[in-house]
């Protein structure tokens, strides 16, 4: 005998026709709805009919279940007919798509706090020295100037032996030779009264004043000093200035003009008496020539006059003790200084 078909009570069939389609969006679902949306109402066994026997031709419970299933839509022509069982797992998977939290937007940037823009060029701290420099420091203690000698402030000259020379009653006999040989040189001189300033040290006890330095050689303005230098410049004149005047230039010396000869004063700067104090010195400052030229002594001279000046300045360091001019200080650089001051060892200072 045939049994017939009976529906399963454990898995009721339920119609989704009416089923509603819904739409997606950001909605959590739980496990247990979803259970329970898969499953739906449960029926009790007892309501459950029981179905009439069936024909032999008659058509199969499962597929008049899947018949009735089908969502009240639009129809596919041709489309063949899925068994219940695939439409039930596409519904299921549909539905735990829908039970899936879909992520959620990223927000606008207007929502969004605005950040600063990065730099173009990233700023570069200036490299620190290998070794730092090491700081100044001062000094423990300030530094102090320099003593000044206890007699800076002293005004008196320094003592010189030749301060206390004074003349005798009678000249003595190497003054009366010194005259005799100028005369012999043709040098045109006078006497003239001792000088003496015990205040300062200045003395000349037995002074003369050329008017000439040979028969052809005149000297001015009048040039007091002592009878040694006036022999030793005569000397040189007739000796050294002339010949040069006459092998540079082809004219005769004719004259020679002083800037200073006695004058009672100190060295510059010193409390040492300077040799012009006791007539023991003679400035020149320039020469003329037979044929009118005139030498002037300074730091840049002409060439043919530098020649010449060289050449008496340079021949003047023996018969004279010191020799001075343009180059030596700031004091000579317009006249040349020819003095007869004892050094020892009868030494010479030429520069």
């Amino acid at each position: 005998m045939e049994q017939p078909l009976t529906p399963r009570v454990d898995q009721p069939l339920r119609s989704k026709g009416k089923q509603r389609v819904k739409t997606r969006g950001p909605r959590h679902v739980t496990p247990t709805q979803t259970q329970q949306e898969t499953q739906g109402p449960q029926t009790s066994p007892a309501d459950v009919p029981v179905p009439e026997p069936r024909p032999a031709n008659a058509q199969k419970p499962d597929a008049a279940a899947a018949e009735k299933q089908k969502p009240d839509g639009p129809k596919t022509t041709g489309a063949p007919n899925q068994p219940s069982q695939d439409r039930l797992d596409e519904e299921t998977s549909r539905q735990g798509t829908q039970a899936r939290p879909e992520p959620s937007a990223p927000e606008s940037p207007a929502d969004t706090e605005s950040e600063p823009e990065a730099p173009t060029e990233v700023p570069i701290p200036t490299p620190k020295p290998d070794a730092a420099e090491p700081e100044v420091q001062p000094p423990p203690v300030a530094p102090q100037p320099a003593p000044k000698p206890a007699d800076a402030g002293d005004k008196t000259m320094l003592p010189d032996p030749r301060s206390a020379d004074l003349p005798d009653a009678k000249m003595p006999a190497d003054e009366v030779a010194c005259r005799e040989r100028l005369k012999t040189l043709g040098v045109d001189f006078e006497e003239h009264k001792a000088e003496s300033n015990p205040e300062i040290g200045c003395s000349i006890p037995y002074p003369i004043v050329l008017k000439s330095l040979g028969k052809a050689i005149a000297i001015a303005p009048g040039t007091e000093l002592n009878c040694p230098m006036a022999e030793a410049a005569a000397r040189f004149a007739a000796d050294v200035i002339q010949p040069a005047a006459k092998a540079e230039f082809g004219a005769d010396l004719k004259s020679i003009s002083q800037a200073s000869a006695f004058v009672c004063r100190p060295r510059h700067g010193t409390r040492k008496l300077s040799e012009h104090a006791f007539g023991n010195a003679l400035d020149i400052a320039n020469f003329t020539l037979s044929d009118g030229k005139k030498i002037e002594i300074s730091p840049s001279p002409p060439e043919k006059d530098a020649k010449f000046l060289n050449v008496v300045r340079k021949a003047a360091c023996g018969p004279f003790k010191t020799v001075l001019g343009p180059g030596s200080d700031a004091d000579h650089s317009l006249h040349f200084h020819l003095d007869l001051e004892p050094r020892r060892h009868g030494g010479t200072f030429c520069q």
